[in-house]
């Protein structure tokens, strides 16, 4: 057992008992006993093997802008050298990329959602579900080991962006979408990530598990169905039945590309609550090192070169401080020295008015504007930091 595993009575304790995981309980109606997370910790031991075999065979030989090249333009149908061409015929031999289980009305569904969440599901992602999941030591040490901070925060966020808008683009996982590509490529960066870390640095399996191990790959993808979820909820959307169940079951699909096992992956939203409170409850609190990352995180936003004026970056790092706190709390606010927002407070204008607009959402026509304003404004703001913010 590694040392990180241990219960935990300090930050995440509070967020079940004081923070937004409270209400999560009462919706689930129990607290799960801690002591059941046993049954997880040998995931910690566990980890994509079949991507690793792509990774150390073809990745680490050609290097990785090459490898990812080849990966791009065999997902095109295009012509591929043999030695890529037989390593990746056997890693998708390996894969059902249309289960039979895959429902692509639901995955619309939850694509919907994401869509229509505009700017505040970005919010969301950065401020809520990337801040908040500083809090842990443990899953963010490969990060450390990786060089994140040297690299800045800016690239970190605009991989994400990248990431998590070309996956909820209507018909992503269709034929001609971008989703499996994305999907698909960043299983091989996570892999390619864990070969580098425990081939070059002085990485401790016991005290750490395996770098990006199985379940710290399951709790990134609740923060991004789960955490998100909440925070939407947090935010005045009122998500439908068929939105959320649609939600968990486009990152289900996510999560099985990405090759975590079928039977870790929730369903449905008392699942997930169930996974990441196990999850939580067993983490050591942040360190040094997640300080460091959530202050690199602050500062982004003003050594960024949008917008333009210094003033007007310094007003979005007021508002991007002003929902650290909206959706962490005074506690884990404190840990990470996240510091209060002097005028950041005007957002709640923003609050104000998307709650209003939420109750419009029983109309079918103005949801589907929303659905467009709102994957438009996604789009765009992708488009700024590839501009702006990618190095």
């Amino acid at each position: 057992m590694p040392a990180r595993y241990q219960i935990n009575t300090t930050s995440f304790d509070h967020y079940w008992k004081k923070g937004a995981g409270a209400q999560l309980l009462l919706q689930l109606g129990y607290t799960p006993d801690v002591r059941a997370a046993d049954r997880f910790r040998h995931f910690l031991f566990e980890w994509d093997r079949a991507g690793d075999v792509v990774a150390d065979q073809l990745y680490a030989k050609t290097g990785f802008v090459k490898a990812q090249e080849a990966l791009s333009a065999y997902m095109k149908s295009e012509p591929v050298d043999p030695e890529p061409k037989r390593i990746f015929d056997h890693f998708f031999a390996g894969i059902d990329l249309t289960p039979s289980w895959l429902d692509h009305d639901k995955i619309d569904r939850g694509i919907e959602l994401s869509q229509r969440s505009g700017i505040p599901g970005l919010l969301v992602l950065r401020n809520y579900c990337l801040m908040g999941g500083y809090e842990s030591a443990a899953i963010n040490k490969p990060l450390i080991y990786t060089g994140a901070l040297k690299k800045g925060a800016a690239k970190r966020l605009t991989e994400t962006t990248l990431f998590w808008v070309n996956i909820t683009r209507k018909g992503a996982f269709k034929k001609g979408g971008k989703g499996l590509y994305h999907v698909i490529s960043t299983r091989f960066i996570h892999s390619f990530s864990r070969s580098s870390i425990l081939g070059k640095t002085d990485w401790d399996n016991e005290q750490w598990g395996i770098p990006l191990n199985t379940w710290d790959m399951l709790a990134t993808h609740l923060g991004f169905s789960l955490v998100f979820l909440t925070g939407l909820r947090r935010m005045g959307f009122r998500p439908s039945a068929e939105e959320t169940e649609g939600l968990f079951h486009l990152w289900k699909y996510v999560g099985y590309l990405l090759g975590i096992p079928l039977e870790l992956l929730p369903e449905q939203e008392s699942e997930a609550i169930e996974a990441l409170y196990y999850w939580t409850m067993t983490q050591p609190q942040g360190d040094t090192d997640s300080v460091a990352l959530a202050q690199a995180l602050i500062g982004e936003t003003v050594s960024s070169g949008f917008p333009r004026s210094l003033l007007l970056r310094k007003l979005m790092q007021q508002i991007h401080l002003f929902y650290n706190h909206f959706f962490l709390g005074p506690y884990s606010c404190r840990l990470l020295q996240i510091p209060r927002p002097g005028i950041g407070n005007i957002a709640c204008f923003f609050l104000w008015r998307l709650r209003r607009m939420e109750r419009k959402m029983n109309r079918p026509q103005f949801r589907q504007m929303a659905i467009r304003a709102g994957g438009a404004r996604q789009a765009n703001a992708l488009d700024i930091y590839l501009k702006y913010k990618r190095h």
